[in-house]
C-alpha cells in the first residue's frame, strides 16, 4: 500500500507537470480598446493579432471594438480598458488619462495625413474651398483628420466652417465617409489617409470610386496608449511586444495585413500641430 501511494503521488507531481496551466493564472485579461481609425471588417485579422498577443504576453487578451471616439475615451477614463488604439485627437483629449505606449509606422514613418476626398466624377476640386455650398460627410467630432483638420482648412481661408457646407452628417467611422463619397450620398469628405490607403489594398472597387483632391501636412499617427493606472510591469511587457513584431515571421505579416511597417516608443512631441489646431477652436 505504502509503494502504490508513492506510485500516485509520482503521478501526480508527473500531471502537473505536463498539463497545461489553466488561463486564470496566467494573470488577468488584458483589455484593449479599438476606434473606428480602425477597419472594422477585418475580424479574422483581429483574431490572429490577439492570439499572437496572447503568445507573447502569456496573458488572455480581448479586444474591445466601439463605434464612436467617445465610447473610447470613456472606457479609458473609466479604466474598463488596459490599452487603447485611439486617434490623435482623443489622446490630446486623455493626454491626463493615458501615458503613450507606442505609435506605428505607416509607410516607414510615425505619421498619416488627412486625404480631402471626392467622387472620382469631380475633376476640378482642388481644395476644399472648392466645397462650399455642397453635402460634407465628416467621421467623428473626436476625430482629427475626419473633423478637425478640415473645419481648421476652412477657418484657416477666412470662412466659417459652422456655415461653410450645404449640409453635414457624421458617419461615425474612416471608412464610411469612403463609402458615402464613393456612392455619391456626399459631395466631399476628409478621410484618415491610413484608412483610405489599407482599404485600396483590400477593397480597390470602393477607393477607385473616389478622388484624393488635397492631401494635409504630416500628423502623429494614431498611438496605442496606457491608461494611467497600467502597472509598469504590464507597460513594459506590451510596449515591447508591440516593437518586436518586425523581428518575427509571424509578427511581419500581421503587420503586413495591418499594413504597417511596426512601432516605436514614439513622442508626445509628434501631436503638437494637431493640439495647435484644437488650441484654434478653443479646445482643450
Amino acid at each position: 500500500m505504502f509503494k502504490l501511494l508513492r506510485i500516485f503521488a509520482l503521478l501526480g507531481c508527473l500531471i502537473g507537470v505536463f498539463l497545461p496551466i489553466p488561463s486564470s493564472a496566467a494573470g488577468p485579461t488584458i483589455r484593449i480598446a479599438m476606434t473606428p481609425a480602425f477597419l472594422h471588417d477585418q475580424h479574422a485579422m483581429l483574431a490572429q493579432w490577439r492570439d499572437y498577443l496572447q503568445t507573447h504576453t502569456k496573458r488572455p487578451v480581448e479586444f474591445i471594438q466601439r463605434d464612436r471616439y467617445r465610447e473610447t475615451i470613456d472606457l479609458l477614463q473609466q479604466q474598463k480598458v488596459d490599452f487603447a488604439w485611439v486617434c490623435d485627437y482623443p489622446y490630446l483629449v486623455l493626454k491626463k488619462d493615458v501615458n503613450l505606449l507606442a505609435v506605428a509606422l505607416h509607410q516607414g514613418k510615425p505619421s498619416y495625413q488627412a486625404y480631402l476626398i471626392v467622387p472620382i466624377s469631380d475633376t476640378t476640386t482642388r481644395r476644399i474651398a472648392d466645397l462650399k455650398n455642397t453635402i460634407f460627410a465628416f467621421a467623428d467630432p473626436y476625430s482629427n483628420t475626419g473633423y478637425l483638420s478640415p473645419r481648421f482648412e476652412i477657418q484657416r481661408s477666412g470662412a466659417d466652417p459652422a456655415t461653410f457646407f450645404k449640409r453635414t452628417f457624421f458617419t461615425w467611422s474612416h471608412r464610411k465617409v469612403i463609402d458615402a463619397v464613393a456612392s455619391g450620398v456626399a459631395q466631399g469628405a476628409s478621410v484618415d489617409s491610413y484608412v483610405w490607403e489599407s482599404l485600396a489594398k483590400v477593397r480597390p472597387d470602393i477607393t477607385a470610386k473616389t478622388r484624393i483632391a488635397w492631401k494635409s501636412e504630416l500628423y502623429g499617427f494614431p498611438p496605442m496608449v496606457a491608461q494611467r493606472n497600467v502597472p509598469a510591469a504590464d507597460f513594459a511587457l506590451m510596449q515591447g511586444v508591440l516593437m518586436n513584431m518586425q523581428n518575427n515571421a509571424q509578427g511581419r505579416n500581421l503587420l503586413n495585413r495591418l499594413n504597417l511597417d511596426g512601432f516605436i516608443k514614439g513622442s508626445p512631441k509628434l501631436y503638437d500641430g494637431v493640439a495647435e489646431m484644437m488650441r484654434q477652436f478653443g479646445e482643450p
